[in-house]
């Protein structure tokens, strides 16, 4: 009995003893499986690396083969010329690589966008500085609301001009500006003859404005900076209205005693003097944001004669206009005038006949070559007798762009003169080319402020 017990347990434990063997070979080949997969990841993986190490290499060697072979090439074509100089009698230029493309300049690109989308008939309109009461039609302006609005959609004329009878208060003034400035397509010049003295529109309307008194009289202190501050005081409450350009200051030496027209709007009779006092006037109105125009290139002072009553004539020569005349506008534009205003003055030794100088190609070249002024050049005011007694409204305005003037001041028929270059160009007598040239005058002084840089 007791024996049969015992092998009972015996069998039983060999049952265990064999479930622990088979227990631990299953273990065994699970690590051995998992050590086999581990080892084929690494296997993988270091396969990998090498794969990329291989390809590096091979690109760096390709690479390097590359370079060789341009370097190579490079070479034999340098030679190649080199040997070509050598047989030839001729220089030979080798050429430099090419740069990298010039940056655009933003105010060019902003000028080229906006003429880019203006029709002709905008172009053509954008040439003209005309009264108010030339564009609306009106007797007297003194304000500006839906007549200013519709008439500047049919013209978008480049500026509009004001005179003391178009000025009746500060508010009226300040109100009346800033509509017109509003009510254009396109950025506008509202202008004004604010010289100071004899010729001040605002300050002699009653606005609160003290009249700066006659140049005359600065030039006789010589005193720059008393000029510098003329030009500032004048410039800031011309801005505070609403003007952004002063026909000013008047850059005419008196060298003719007897004349009334200039007399003591100039800054005197030695022409030294008033080439220093131009420019400090000229600083003193851009500096309060007001654009400057010097008048009336090549110079009135010498004749006794008016332009608005008829032909003046001046026989003064080159080379007197070089030494006394010039220097003056010279230092003004060099001070960063942005206008030079042509007069009606006959001047054959410039011109080569009696052809107004506002008109005359070779007067205007004088002052675009010569003096070298790459601003705006305007004309004097084309209503003039010296100017209509021989010429009709559309002549003299074709005549003064073919001349090259950017701008047409105040001709005596608006409507008339206008549709004579819009005709000029539409029949290829003038190139709309040439419109854009003056357009792109300005327009780069219209966007001086608006772009950074």
């Amino acid at each position: 009995m007791l024996g049969g017990v015992s092998e009972e347990i015996q069998r039983v434990m060999k049952g265990v003893n064999i479930s622990m063997d088979e227990n631990r070979d299953m273990d065994r080949r699970e690590y051995r499986r998992k050590r086999r997969i581990r080892n084929q990841i690494m296997a993988y993986v270091f396969l990998a690396v090498i794969i990329v190490v291989l390809v590096v290499g091979v690109t760096s060697t390709v690479r390097h083969f590359a370079h060789k072979a341009a370097d190579k090439k490079q070479a034999e074509e340098l030679a190649k010329q080199l040997e070509e100089l050598e047989e030839s009698e001729e220089p030979v230029t080798i050429s430099e690589p090419e740069s990298a493309v010039e940056a655009v300049d933003p105010l060019d690109a902003k000028i080229d966008a906006c003429i880019a989308e203006m029709p002709l008939e905008d172009k053509v309109a954008g040439l003209f500085v005309i009264t108010p009461e030339a564009l609306t039609g009106v007797g007297t302006a003194v304000k500006a609301g839906d007549g200013t609005r519709e008439a500047l959609n049919k013209y978008a004329v480049g500026g509009l001009v004001y005179f003391s009878k178009n000025i009746q208060s500060q508010e009226q003034l300040t109100e009346m500006l800033a509509n017109t400035k509003m009510y254009s397509k396109y950025p506008i010049f509202l202008a004004v003859d604010e010289e100071g003295g004899e010729v001040s529109r605002v300050a002699d309307a009653n606005v609160g404005v003290e009249n700066v008194g006659n140049m005359a009289d600065i030039g006789a202190g010589g005193d720059t900076q008393k000029a510098f501050d003329t030009g500032k005081t004048i410039g800031e409450y011309l801005s505070g209205f609403g003007f952004n350009l002063d026909f000013a200051p008047v850059a005419d030496v008196l060298t003719n005693a007897d004349n009334t027209t200039i007399g003591k709007r100039s800054f005197g009779a030695d022409g030294a003097v008033v080439a220093s006092m131009v420019p400090s006037f000229v600083q003193g109105l851009e500096e309060a944001g007001v654009s400057s125009c010097l008048k009336h290139f090549p110079g009135l002072g010498d004749t006794t004669a008016d332009t608005h009553n008829g032909m003046a004539t001046t026989e003064r020569t080159l080379e007197e206009f070089q030494a006394v005349e010039f220097p003056a506008f010279k230092a003004g534009i060099d001070a960063g005038a942005d206008f030079v205003m042509m007069s009606h003055v006959s001047a054959p030794a410039l011109a080569g006949d009696n052809t107004p100088a506002s008109i005359s190609k070779e007067v205007v070249g004088i002052l675009r070559n010569d003096l070298g002024f790459e601003g705006i050049i305007i004309t004097d005011a084309l209503n003039m007798k010296a100017i209509t007694e021989y010429y009709t409204s559309d002549e003299a305005a074709v005549k003064a762009i073919q001349a090259g003037a950017d701008m047409i001041f105040m001709p005596e028929e608006f409507e008339t003169a206008y549709n004579g270059v819009l005709e000029a160009v539409q029949t290829g007598t003038i190139s709309e080319e040439r419109i854009d040239e003056s357009l792109r005058r300005i327009y780069r002084v219209k966007y001086a402020d608006s772009v950074e840089e």
